[in-house]
Formats: structure tokens, sequence, C-alpha cells
């Protein structure tokens, strides 16, 4: 068992290397480029688009807004809390600009696979709208290119038991245990049957409560981070110098902190990056394909808008918390770090945010996820595999609980790097698609806005 895992660690270094993140960025830069900085342009008409999202706005299965929350359930979750603080941890408080440049890169790419998800989706058996991926490759580029479309749906359904579900409920499961001393079997067994009631209602249901909780927990996450910047803002600028000094010289070593060059600031920021907000991962565009919208360019506006909530937000708001408490000077790491932070700042109360915003990101991540695997597994097996695959997911659940997971996480972000190759690949060959309907569409509201 000790070679698996050495071996399957040592995959996972490679697909995660330096290529890798070089791919990631590079695509997210040649997009940005492509489309003219159209993201950071077009940041307030997304937000517009979000407002009226709240309502449907064509064809489709969710509204709009109930589409970013699903997407939004699966990304704020433990990136947002153990990946910063894994990343500050290890590159230092830099790690952060980096966190934040994969970000407003990674805007553009999430942009274009929300496009590129409505332009090519399809309407199943069930009269569910469907898309991602494995749909534009397909569609876009033809059947050559269909078994590039096959390893992504294996590659996302495979994943999804892993980094959505197992890793999930085990982070639940630890959290409750440390902090309220709930035993493992029985966050497992409420996880199983909360997931399960939700699960009935398939992708209408699993929108409506995101669209419901997301919003609330990010919300009382967000409020409780501000209150400690509140408390100490004369703090704020001083880290802020921090982050970005620390982003381009290297840290050095103090307190329990082992120093950190340049390159590993850069490495640890773009790789919790991209874990955090999934950009170029593939996985959001299968939840937005199911918006009830008339437009691939609308909905792909509102898409990146996950990337800036969940990194230029939420993530920003743990790491200058992390920062001004000195926490990730103690030698902490990942969730534990984060906790830390909050509970020097807000003494009694602080930790306790941490836990129950890990657990609560984690149940909603468990549920996004949920309707990604099931979307790879019906592209693979048909509408035959759903409700199978929705019993899976379920019981997996309280394994997940009551496991040690570290092979599991290896194996599950492994897993995700190859779903991004066949996902990036397609995204760059098809750009040219999402460059015109870009034009097209901006072009029609530019004569629009004359004539009216």
């Amino acid at each position: 068992m000790e070679q698996i895992s050495e071996a399957i660690g040592f995959v996972n270094g490679l697909v995660w290397g330096p290529p890798m993140l070089v791919l990631i960025l590079g695509t997210g830069l040649y997009l940005t480029a492509g489309l003219g900085v159209l993201p950071l342009r077009k940041l307030g008409f997304g937000f517009r688009m979000l407002w009226a999202g709240r309502k449907e706005l064509g064809q489709g299965d969710i509204t709009p807004f109930n589409a970013l929350m699903t997407s939004l359930s699966a990304t704020i979750g433990t990136g947002n809390i153990a990946g910063v603080g894994t990343a500050i941890a290890i590159g230092g408080p830099g790690a952060l600009f980096w966190m934040w440049i994969t970000a407003l890169v990674g805007m553009a790419t999430k942009y274009a696979e929300a496009v590129l998800a409505v332009r090519y989706r399809e309407v199943d058996e069930n009269n569910n709208h469907v898309g991602g991926p494995m749909y534009y490759i397909r569609n876009g580029l033809g059947n050559n290119w269909a078994w590039l479309a096959t390893a992504f749906a294996i590659f996302g359904m495979l994943a999804g038991f892993g980094i959505g579900n197992a890793v999930q409920a085990n982070s639940v499961a630890d959290a409750m245990e440390s902090k309220f001393s709930v035993p493992f079997y029985i966050t497992g067994a409420v996880m199983m049957t909360l997931v399960g009631l939700v699960l009935i209602g398939g992708i209408r249901w699993i929108a409506k409560v995101a669209g419901k909780l997301v919003p609330l927990m990010a919300t009382a996450y967000l409020l409780a981070g501000l209150v400690v910047l509140g408390l100490n803002i004369g703090e704020v600028p001083a880290a802020f110098m921090t982050i970005v000094q620390d982003a381009f010289t290297p840290t050095a070593q103090v307190g329990g902190f082992a120093g950190a060059g340049v390159m590993l600031a850069i490495q640890m920021g773009v790789a919790r990056g991209i874990f955090s907000n999934e950009a170029g991962l593939g996985s959001a565009p299968i939840a937005h394909a199911a918006a009830e919208t008339d437009s691939p360019v609308r909905q792909g506006t509102v898409a990146m808008l996950g990337t800036f909530i969940d990194t230029i937000i939420i993530c920003t708001i743990t790491g200058l918390v992390i920062v001004i408490s000195g926490a990730w000077q103690s030698g902490e790491t990942g969730a534990a770090l984060s906790a830390a932070a909050f509970g020097n700042e807000l003494p009694g109360a602080g930790a306790y945010v941490v836990t129950l915003g890990l657990a609560l990101f984690a149940f909603t991540t468990i549920l996004g996820w949920s309707v990604y695997g099931e979307r790879c597994a019906e592209y693979l097996f048909g509408v035959r595999a759903i409700i199978p695959f929705r019993i899976l997911w379920v019981l997996v659940l309280p394994m997940g609980a009551l496991s040690g997971l570290d092979l599991v996480w290896t194996i599950a972000d492994t897993l995700n790097a190859m779903m991004a190759i066949p996902n990036l690949v397609a995204l760059l060959l098809l750009s040219p698609v999402v460059f015109k309907i870009s034009r097209d569409f901006f072009a029609a509201q530019a004569a629009l806005k004359q004539a009216g």
C-alpha cells in the first residue's frame, strides 16, 4: 500500500507540476487578451446580470442566479479556509498575491467555459438541459474529439467521489468531532440523510438549496472576517504591503514559519488558487449549462463572478485575518491555521466560526459536486445511470466520514488535473468561437444603446 501511495503521489506531483500551472495560467492569459480584458471591463455588467438572473431569462432548468450559487456551492469550501491557510503556511503571505493573479486571469477562463457550455448544451431524455466540457468538446470540435470528451467525463465522475464527496464528508466529521465532540458516525449518518433528501429533486432542488444556503453562509463568514479587520483597521494597509512585498522577495524564517522563496510563493498561490476557484478544471460550466438564459454571453458574465467572489473576496478575507493575526508564523497549516487566526482575533468565537463555516462549506460542496458527477455519469451511460449514481453518492458519504483519506485526497487531486487537461485543450481550440460570440453580443448591445 505504501508503494501505491508513493506512486500516486509521484504522478500527482507531475500532473500538478509547473507545466500544468503554466498551462492553466497561460490559457487564462490568452483568453484574457483575446477578450480584450472583458472580465474586468464588464464586471459591473456581470453583477447586473446576476441581479437580473434571479428570474429566468430564457430556456433552461434553473435561474442564472441559482446556476452561479450551485457553482459556488462546489467552489466555496475547504479551499477558502484550508487552502488559503496551506498556501500562506508554506509559501508565505506573498502566496495570497499569486492567488489574486490566478483569479484575475481565471475569470476569463470561467467566462469562456460558461459561454461554451450554454452554446453547445443539449436537452436529454428527461427534458433537462445538460452541458459542460464533454458536450462542448464533442459538439464543438466534432466526433473526432469524442474520445477527449469521454476522458473528461470519466475523470470528472471519479474525481467527484473523492474531492467532492469522501474528502468533504471527512472534513465535516473531523470539524464536528474536534469542536463539538460529535462522533464521526453520527455526522456521517446525518449528512447521508440530508444529502439524500436534497438529491431526490435533482439539480432543481440542489440549486434551490444552494441559492439560499450559499449566500447565507458566505455572508456570515465574511461578516466575521470583516469584524476582525474592523477591529484591526490600522493594520490592514501594512498587511497588504506585506502580501505584495513577499510576492516578489523571499520571506525570511520567523517563529514556526520555515521561510519561503519567491518561486514557492508563486507555486503555492497558483496551485491553491486553482483549487479554490476551479477555473480551468471544467466543473463549473456543468452547472451553468442548466441556466435559464437566452445568451451564452450573459451567463458567461455571471459565471466569471464565481471566481471573483470565491478568491478575490472570500480568500482575501481569510488571508488578511491570517496575516494580521500573525498566526502564519506559528507553524500551523491548513484549516488549523485559519482557525487559530480567527481564534486569536475573536477569542471564544473565532475558532467556532471557522469550524461551522468549514462544515457548511463542505456540505454545499458535496451538493455541487453531485451535479457534476451525475452529469458526467449521464454522458457516459445515459439517463439510466442517474438514480444508481445518486444512491452510490449517498452511500459513500458515511464511509468518507469514517475513513482516513490522505490517499483518497491525492487520487482525487490527480483526477482533477486529468479533468483540466481535456478542458483546457478544448478552450484553446474553441477560443475563436468565444471571441466571436462575445464581439457580436456587445456590438449588438452598443447598437441598441445608440438606437435608443
